[in-house]
């Protein structure tokens, strides 16, 4: 697409918009040039090409297509096929998978495929039964309560959330809480790293249905040979969730007993961060939980997103061209480069370092809580989000903690000499920021005081490490 064809795109489509509601295509706008003006920062964030964007904006948006390929419960979904097919096919391709399910609407949601997947395939019960045959609505209550009793006896072991876990693996907040029964594995509180002798021990000792391995916030990579011979040993279905490093895998960075394809039972997805692609979840499995995987909708799932999947389609196209590769081990290379800059200013990071797409702070070497850390970094133009570090004191609302990844500021183009600017301008602001009283006097975990000048001068000079690298250079909303 030339650089015209997407000003033309972008400038048509406000156009449109505006004429129709004007504050939401302020809102557009505005969003684009926030973007554009701040140090993007989080790991779970990226920025999507104009192709893949505009794909999701289209005619497709109007369809009902339950079901799947070639088996719709509503007429006229043809194009609709083709689009779910071709997004399937370049995802089998590009992970080496031989099944793909891309209609999940998030990671969320993915991960809920493949628990119920899972669960059909491995539990018997009259109620499962009649699920697993699509006969949603001919369940009674009393098979539900049956059902609930039969998935409350179900356990799921996966990494602790203060260890790098993520909410959707077994924690009472989310409803994965609620379908299982759930304990964690740690990391080593010398070193940070997961000790998979302990999660063997774990697993021997408390006989999971479903071992998880990936993560949110762990720097290193994962063994996923290991982890499936610990799955092995005890008879539990092998689960990965590679949300956040789906783009390393893609890009080749993370190959053998690395790449999760492989060794799972089950893998699962988003299709943004590090991958680049639209806002989604994906599903890839072997010929044995395909069926129950595609079952998703309407096990799970409302109906398919068309347009979403149309974009994946896109996106996914993207990360098989060769160049793509050199895009994964970037992200990678900037991490490296931006934990190095911190540890040489004195920053202390959690496993003191990392191998992916992330760093993690442990801010209380500042004298600061993550939250007040957060805000700090945002008032100078940084945009990160407060975790928790192993064994955090503070908990998951405060937080010891700063997440920080590369995969945007490395779309932007951003490198290894940005990256150390970024790590000064990170290091200024959180030397500079001290803690807060409350009203009565008392310390503060959310309070903070930092000097407005260097505020200021912090994003001026974000804004000026930016302004090489603009953020849809052939975009021009005039």
């Amino acid at each position: 697409m030339s650089r015209n064809a997407e000003s033309t795109a972008f400038r048509s489509a406000l156009e449109v918009v505006r004429g129709v509601e004007p504050r939401v295509a302020d809102a557009i706008a505005a969003e684009l040039a926030d973007q554009r003006e701040s140090l993007k920062l989080i790991a779970s964030e990226n920025y999507a090409s104009p192709a893949t964007l505009l794909a999701m904006g289209n005619w497709f948006s109007d369809k009902y297509a339950e079901g799947t390929v070639g088996r719709r419960f509503y007429a006229g979904c043809q194009n609709v096929d083709t689009v779910e097919a071709l997004a399937a096919e370049h995802a089998r391709e590009l992970f080496g998978a031989s099944h793909a399910y891309v209609q999940p609407h998030s990671g969320i949601d993915a991960n809920l495929v493949a628990f119920w997947a899972i669960l059909a395939d491995r539990v018997e019960s009259p109620a499962l039964r009649k699920a697993q045959a699509r006969q949603v609505n001919d369940l009674t209550e009393a098979d539900w309560f049956a059902l609930r009793r039969e998935l409350g006896d179900q356990r799921m072991l996966g990494m602790s959330l203060d260890a790098g876990g993520h909410l959707t693996h077994g924690f009472r907040p989310n409803i994965s809480g609620k379908m299982f029964d759930q304990r964690s594995y740690g990391t080593d509180p010398a070193t940070g790293l997961i000790d998979y002798d302990r999660v063997a021990e774990a697993a021997r000792e408390f006989k999971p249905l479903i071992l998880v391995a990936g993560y949110s916030a762990y720097p290193r990579k994962v063994n996923f040979r290991i982890m499936r011979e610990i799955a092995d040993s005890v008879g539990a279905t092998f689960m990965v969730d590679m949300a956040h490093f789906a783009g390393l895998v893609a890009g080749k960075v993370f190959t053998g007993d690395f790449d999760p394809v492989p060794h799972a039972h089950i893998v699962t997805t988003t299709t943004h961060k590090s991958l680049r692609g639209p806002r989604g979840g994906m599903v890839l499995c072997g010929p044995e939980l395909a069926d129950q995987v595609d079952r998703g909708c309407p096990m799970v799932l409302g109906g398919p997103l068309p347009h979403v999947m149309a974009a994946k389609a896109v996106a996914l196209a993207e990360a098989r061209r060769p160049d793509f590769a050199d895009y994964a081990q970037r992200i990678v290379d900037n991490a490296q480069a931006l934990a190095d800059g911190l540890l040489r200013r004195g920053a202390t990071l959690v496993t003191g370092g990392t191998d992916n797409h992330l760093v993690l702070i442990d801010v209380s070497g500042y004298g600061l809580t993550g939250r007040q850390a957060e805000q700090a970094l945002l008032d100078s133009g940084i945009v990160t989000n407060r975790n928790s570090v192993p064994q955090d004191p503070n908990g998951a609302w405060y937080t010891s903690g700063i997440r920080i990844g590369t995969p945007a500021l490395t779309t932007r183009g951003l490198g290894a000499t940005e990256m150390d600017a970024t790590a000064e301008l990170i290091h200024t602001v959180l030397s500079q920021t001290t803690p807060g009283s409350g009203p009565d006097g008392a310390p503060s975990k959310a309070k903070y005081v930092l000097d407005p000048a260097v505020a200021e001068s912090v994003g001026k000079q974000a804004a000026d490490l930016l302004t090489p690298f603009p953020l849809y250079p052939a975009v021009d909303l005039g």
